[in-house]
């Protein structure tokens, strides 16, 4: 089964964070990427852009609303993403517990992959 982890951290926290910690954060997201590939669980992922630079599209009485920024305010952005392939949820956990960010006061939202049959 699939799951992904939206990784959200809250973008001025991060800005405050020292930039030799962030890079060192960062290093450690790489070797935490290289480990799952090797171990055969790794999909995809990526670090996103600043929220700043995010579209919003909705719609409303049937025409399209195009907004600059994110649509929901929140503490925290999503700033990236990892698809794993896991036994379980429990997996899945465990996995996302070796996130860096969250000892720093990151969240990971686990959320298995459905896919159209």
């Amino acid at each position: 089964m699939q799951y992904l982890l939206l990784c959200c951290f809250n973008e001025d926290r991060w800005q405050r964070i020292p930039q030799s910690e962030r890079d060192s954060i960062m290093r450690e997201y790489g070797e935490f990427q290289e480990s799952l590939t090797a171990s055969g669980r790794y999909r995809a992922g990526a670090k996103l852009a600043g929220s700043h630079t995010a579209t919003t599209l909705r719609e409303q009485a049937g025409k399209p609303v195009v907004t600059d920024g994110p649509f929901a305010e929140t503490k925290e952005q999503l700033g990236g993403y990892h698809l794993v392939d896991c036994k379980d949820l429990d997996e899945a956990i465990a996995i996302a517990r070796r996130i860096p960010t969250l000892r720093e006061g990151g969240v990971v939202e686990v959320r298995p992959v459905e896919f159209a049959h």
